[in-house]
């Protein structure tokens, strides 16, 4: 196992890697919209969050040695179904090479999150 970190992604706020490739696998912990630059999120709309979040993972992709169009499952978390078609114009534009993917609402995100994303990625 290799543990992925880069500086230009959110650190962990926890107990975790921001990925870990295992084989020709990586696995993305999931990204929330916080600006690494800042420290904090800053955005404030769904779509603002969104693209954040998309760009937080490019970065541990890049990292890696690898990106987006190798993403072959995502899994995505919403504070709010109602942002479902928003998030998804954001997500379209990143993920082109349409994986897999599970889209959820849950009650809450850490730090008042709107929406949230995970990967697994194929890199060979």
């Amino acid at each position: 196992m290799q543990v992925i970190h880069t500086n230009n992604a959110p650190a962990a706020v926890g107990p975790y890697s921001q990925a870990i490739k295992a084989g020709n696998t990586l696995y993305l912990s999931g990204q929330i919209a916080i600006n690494p630059a800042e420290g904090k999120i800053v955005a404030t709309t769904i779509e603002e969050q969104a693209e954040q979040c998309c760009k937080n993972i490019e970065a541990v992709l890049k990292e890696a040695g690898t990106d987006m169009s190798k993403v072959v499952k995502t899994t995505c978390f919403l504070a709010e179904i109602a942002d479902f078609k928003a998030f998804n114009e954001v997500y379209a534009k990143h993920f082109i090479s349409k994986p897999a993917r599970s889209c959820v609402a849950v009650k809450d995100l850490p730090a008042g999150a709107l929406c949230e994303i995970e990967a697994i990625v194929v890199t060979e």
